[in-house]
């Protein structure tokens, strides 16, 4: 029996060809753009996930409070600066510790002119090229006292400065000269890749900030518990700068709360606009309830016919709740079939014009699943009154019906 209100509704749908793609035009639209959303999301965030996974499970990160996911220097008035670097190296449960002064400089090489931010690293140990997970490809990396610089893999591949860029080139940073020590190999993200790194010592004399630090990277001793360290990190730079839990001026995370923070911002935007897209896919709810009451009107006579010969109110009924729900899933699958396009075009744009790879497009089975079952519930449910109406119609006007 169901195979045969199948049947009847796809026959009925194929007989209405141009009607029934233009109904499923709001549709498809609306899961495109959702399944569109929805796919890039979880790719940058997996894409993410894994960046925060190359950094270990035995570091966090100090910054000056509400710093964090924001650019150096961004907090007026709050500075860290090396005393409070030395007050984290003394803390129990601490291995060692990294630090960065970021600075935005005129870069010149040959006749091309731009601006970027440049990085003071210190050298003295090697943190700073693990928790960047940076390799050079040519040359060195700079070492404690060096005076040249390492650059990111698109000042050689790309065209950020007009040409390439070679090891033993001269680059101009707020009109002084520096050598190239190293290139780094090819990152995927455009502002790592278009890094300038040099000692943190230069860097001071650069921007004349003698004391100022942008960003602290702490290691734990082995088997130590990273959030147990951070604690006490917490409470000695407390007492060292001279605030309380209220007046806390810097801010201390894990890679998990910082993840985690990304994610929830990811969330709120990707859900606002996929509460946009929802409003292509309530069109194309009316446009569906307006097919099917026009094909209601249109086969009354048809409706008569089945009745008289046997036909209940409750497979009239099925019938059209079923097409309505085909014209919802049909345009769901052309819909994710569309938005796994674009998210994949998107994808191929983001890797070869733009040299990122966090623009990734994901596309789990619970996804594609969903999004389909989505459209045919929907189809189905902007169906529900058109389909009562047919089924309450009465055999004797519906026979008479012209």
């Amino acid at each position: 029996m169901i195979s045969d209100y199948f049947t009847l509704a796809i026959r009925n749908l194929k007989n209405r060809k141009l009607r029934t793609l233009l109904t499923m035009l709001g549709i498809f639209v609306a899961i495109a753009t959702i399944f569109m959303l929805v796919s890039l999301s979880l790719g940058l965030q997996n894409a993410v996930k894994e960046q925060f996974e190359l950094l270990g499970a035995d570091k966090f990160f100090v910054q000056p409070a509400t710093g964090f996911l924001g650019p150096p220097g961004s907090v007026g008035g709050v500075l860290l600066t090396e005393d409070d670097v030395e007050t984290i190296k003394k803390v129990r449960g601490v291995k060692q510790v990294s630090y960065y002064l970021a600075g935005n400089a005129k870069l010149e090489f040959g006749d091309k002119t731009r601006y970027s931010l440049v990085w003071g690293v210190s050298t003295d140990t090697d943190l700073y090229i693990e928790t960047g997970s940076l390799e050079v490809e040519d040359g060195r990396f700079i070492q404690e006292g060096d005076s040249g610089i390492v650059i990111g893999n698109l000042y050689k591949t790309g065209n950020t400065l007009g040409k390439q860029v070679r090891v033993g080139n001269k680059i101009t940073i707020n009109d002084q000269d520096f050598k190239v020590k190293g290139i780094l190999k090819l990152i995927g993200n455009p502002d790592d890749d278009r890094i300038i790194i040099m000692d943190i010592g230069v860097a001071r004399n650069l921007f004349n900030e003698p004391e100022r630090v942008d960003w602290i990277v702490v290691q734990v001793d082995e088997g130590e518990d990273v959030k147990e360290v951070a604690q006490r990190v917490e409470e000695k730079l407390r007492k060292a700068r001279g605030v309380t839990e209220k007046t806390q001026d810097f801010g201390i995370m894990t890679p998990e709360e910082l993840l985690e923070s990304f994610g929830n911002i990811l969330n709120i935007v990707t859900s606002f606009l996929a509460g946009v897209a929802a409003i292509s896919l309530i069109v194309g709810g009316i446009g569906i309830a307006n097919t099917m009451y026009t094909s209601v009107i249109e086969r009354t006579s048809e409706i008569g016919v089945m009745k008289a010969i046997g036909a209940q109110n409750k497979d009239v009924l099925m019938i059209f709740l079923i097409e309505s729900g085909l014209l919802g899933l049909v345009g769901a699958i052309i819909g994710v079939g569309l938005g796994f396009g674009v998210s994949k075009l998107i994808e191929f744009i983001a890797i070869n014009q733009l040299g990122t790879t966090l623009l990734q497009a994901a596309a789990p089975a619970y996804l594609i699943f969903g999004c389909l079952g989505f459209g045919f519930i929907i189809g189905a449910v902007s169906g529900v009154l058109p389909a009562m109406q047919a089924s309450k119609t009465n055999v004797v006007d519906a026979l008479r019906y012209e």
